[in-house]
């Protein structure tokens, strides 16, 4: 019987992409509609991602042009991100709104590149306790017979090797974060 490691690597996916969304949160001072995805319009008696209630494209490496599919609603958009406290300043024009983002000192950089690696670390964390849980689980099917103790070894190699790819993935995301912050 050959053990499962499905659940091991739909938890490593699950590490990557959470630390993925995490990262696009952090703002490198380079214009990204990303930044905007969690903010929340009211729009038509709701609750409206920017997004869905506008077309949005980066203008230039410092600036988001944001262009309402109903021009009325320019004025919620504006309201919404200056609420959002993104540090990010908006001027109204008659084709829609532009985002434009400061640039970073150096202070707010390495509080940035700090904040990266407590992320990467949380990340790394949800792999350890996926991989204890597994672990564990083998042991207990060893204990009760289920496999054998050569299984076991090869299994617990088999799990290591996941485990680092993971690890690794991870580490690519978070290295990509920091040259994207350094940069």
């Amino acid at each position: 019987m050959a053990y499962d490691f499905k659940k091991l690597k739909e938890e490593l996916a699950e590490a990557k992409e959470w630390l993925e969304r995490e990262y696009s949160g952090i703002r490198t001072g380079r214009a990204t509609p990303a930044l905007l995805d969690n903010v929340q319009v009211e729009a038509y008696g709701a609750r409206m991602a920017i997004n869905q209630v506008a077309s949005m494209g980066v203008e230039d490496a410092r600036t988001v042009r944001i262009t309402p599919y109903d021009v009325s609603q320019s004025k919620e958009i504006e309201r919404a991100i200056t609420a959002s406290n993104l540090g990010v300043s908006v001027a109204v024009d008659d084709k829609g709104l532009r985002v434009i983002f400061p640039d970073l000192t150096s202070e707010r950089r390495e509080q940035l590149l700090k904040v990266v690696s407590t992320k990467l670390e949380d990340a790394r964390v949800s792999i350890r306790k996926a991989r204890d849980t597994v672990w564990d689980d083998i042991q207990e099917k060893t204990r009760t017979k289920e496999i054998s103790e050569n299984e076991k070894f090869i299994y617990k190699e088999a799990m290591q090797k996941l485990v680092d790819e993971g690890n690794k993935k991870v580490e690519e995301v978070a290295e990509k974060k920091r040259v994207e912050l350094n940069s």
